[in-house]
């Protein structure tokens, strides 16, 4: 089987090289902008993994053409963060045919949605499957150019749904081959609710933005980041977002548990459960407030996750407050800005139970 695998950040190397080593032929695309990992892949036909995942794994092509990466590729990921999905979409979408399958990895709020809104399907068209995941399936981080560190692959916590849902368990079949742990859910807005980054990095950076500007992010993230006070702002987010996902009728995991089945974390509480975990040991904080942490998972997360709620009548006055407090920090208006929102997915019109019954 051929994988596509469009991104070559952290997430695409990790991807690439396991389903590589698992036996299958994978093709690599990014743009030409971010051309060190790709050149380097290239040049040495292949990509060199360490930690939970080791050996070099053969890549059949990585490049800036498209075209051949997406050509006859029955399995398509599209790994980066949040706004990479449309422009992503926006390239390949010439040489996608039916019958292909892409899974959005990680789906970071309605992912799915947003690449096929960019390439022109309907919401109910399955003739290409577009699917995401909950996140992402590894700890990873670069570590030289074609080289990357898989800190843990995880061991369970892993859902993914295809949009239409109809479609999940013809994808889930093909996805469990690597990821065997994984499980599939009910549909976008349930994998949407178990991402667990819009509930744990924007607490985090706000409550160390001193720290981050004073020391340019010399510390650790969470062994350092995470005092009670913190894991309690966590927990206040975490709250909001398990509520959002009850009103929806899914039993959404509080994120320490979830941790905790994914192998991250060993005790499953937010005053002392992330600042203990193996699987955070060692991750440096960001060196600056102007990252993705708040980037994303503020404004293409917990904007999206207030809206949802105002849309089903469900109060997130924690998530609004951590929305204001980065607007101002960054300098940003984060709500204005309105990245990722119900309404721009073209969503905004439906009812909870017409939101149930489309996706």
């Amino acid at each position: 089987m051929k994988v596509a695998v469009l991104g070559s950040g952290n997430g695409g190397c990790a991807v690439s090289a396991d389903w590589s080593l698992a036996g299958y032929d994978v093709f690599m695309f990014d743009f030409e902008a971010f051309p060190s990992n790709i050149e380097a892949i290239s040049k040495n036909n292949g990509v060199y993994v360490e930690g939970d995942i080791r050996g070099f794994a053969n890549i059949k092509y990585a490049g800036h053409d498209i075209e051949k990466v997406v050509n006859r590729a029955e399995l398509i990921f599209v790994v980066g963060p949040a706004y990479s999905t449309r422009p992503f979409g926006e390239i390949c979408k010439p040489y996608l045919k039916p019958g292909q399958i892409v899974i959005i990895c990680p789906g970071s709020c309605c992912g799915s949605i947003v690449f096929k809104n960019t390439v022109g399907l309907g919401i109910e068209d399955d003739s290409i499957i577009i699917s995401e995941t909950s996140t992402l399936p590894y700890a990873c981080r670069i570590t030289g150019p074609g080289k990357v560190r898989v800190f843990l692959k995880l061991r369970g916590g892993l859902y993914i749904a295809a949009q239409p849902s109809k479609c999940t368990n013809k994808v889930y079949e093909i996805f469990k081959m690597v990821y065997p742990e994984s499980l599939p859910v009910k549909n976008i807005l349930q994998t949407t609710l178990q991402n667990g980054n819009p509930v744990i990095h924007p607490a985090v950076t706000l409550l160390n933005a001193g720290a981050i500007e004073r020391t340019n992010g010399d510390f650790y993230f969470y062994e350092d980041g995470v005092t009670p006070a913190v894991g309690r702002l966590i927990e206040a987010v975490d709250k909001e977002k398990v509520a959002i996902g009850k009103k929806l009728g899914f039993d959404i995991i509080p994120d320490p548990e979830l941790g905790v089945m994914q192998g991250y974390m060993q005790k499953s509480n937010y005053e002392n459960g992330y600042r203990t975990a193996s699987g955070f040991k060692g991750i440096k904080a960001q060196n600056q407030l102007d990252h993705r942490y708040l980037n994303e998972d503020v404004g293409y997360g917990l904007v999206f996750l207030s809206e949802l709620g105002k849309q089903i009548e469900v109060n997130t006055p924690i998530m609004d407050s951590v929305i204001s407090i980065a607007s101002i920090v960054t300098k940003r208006n984060y709500k204005e800005e309105k990245a990722r929102t119900m309404q721009n997915l073209g969503l905004g019109q439906y009812s909870m139970e017409e939101l149930n019954q489309i996706l």
